[in-house]
């Protein structure tokens, strides 16, 4: 599944250190000003979209409230899903991680699937990210079941199948509780 960002999107690298603000798409590669000043390239799959940095609006008729113009932010209804913030995509398929993956034995590219979910797991722990999603696929089922083998051995982690809506069958949501890592 392709990411889709837009201009203002926050975004992060998800294998380098770098944060910044989506410029703009052009070429299939998404442009980005870093927090530091540089104007970067990156393909859509090596960054996650990061939340906004909560703001606070001001009670209406306050004085404050008439010095910002009477303006406050808008208050909306926080769903189920909503409070766990934006859920970070993990595409585990072949083609996604590999330029040709014929050419790989099939052990050694299940091997390659689960490595690349625990790196990006531990990237999720490390930067505090509360939901990820990892898209596996239906095939016969055996990633899947590696995918659930390895999230067993984390304490404290909850996963289950992600929205059928959103991704099919084939795709495994997975919780992160921000108080134990």
């Amino acid at each position: 599944m392709q990411r889709k960002f837009k201009p203002g999107d926050r975004v992060q690298a998800l294998d380098e250190a770098l944060e910044g603000r989506v410029t703009g798409i052009q070429g299939g590669l998404v442009c980005l000003v870093t927090d530091d000043g540089f104007e970067l390239e990156m393909a859509p799959e090596a960054l996650v979209r990061l939340p906004e940095k909560p703001g606070f609006s001001v009670p209406p008729g306050t004085a404050a409230a008439k010095e910002a113009g009477g303006r406050q932010a808008p208050s909306r209804k926080k769903g189920k899903k909503e409070r766990f913030g934006p859920a970070m995509e993990v595409d585990l398929h072949a083609e996604k991680l590999l330029p040709d993956p014929r050419r790989i034995p099939p052990s050694e590219l299940l091997d390659l699937q689960v490595e690349t979910a625990r790196r990006q797991l531990e990237f999720a722990m490390r930067k505090r990210i509360q939901r990820l999603v990892f898209i596996h696929g239906v095939g016969e089922g055996v990633l899947r079941e590696e995918l659930h083998t390895l999230l067993r051995r984390y304490e404290g982690l909850r996963y289950n199948d992600a929205d059928y809506a959103a991704y099919g069958l084939g795709a495994t949501e997975v919780y992160i509780p921000q108080e134990s890592f």
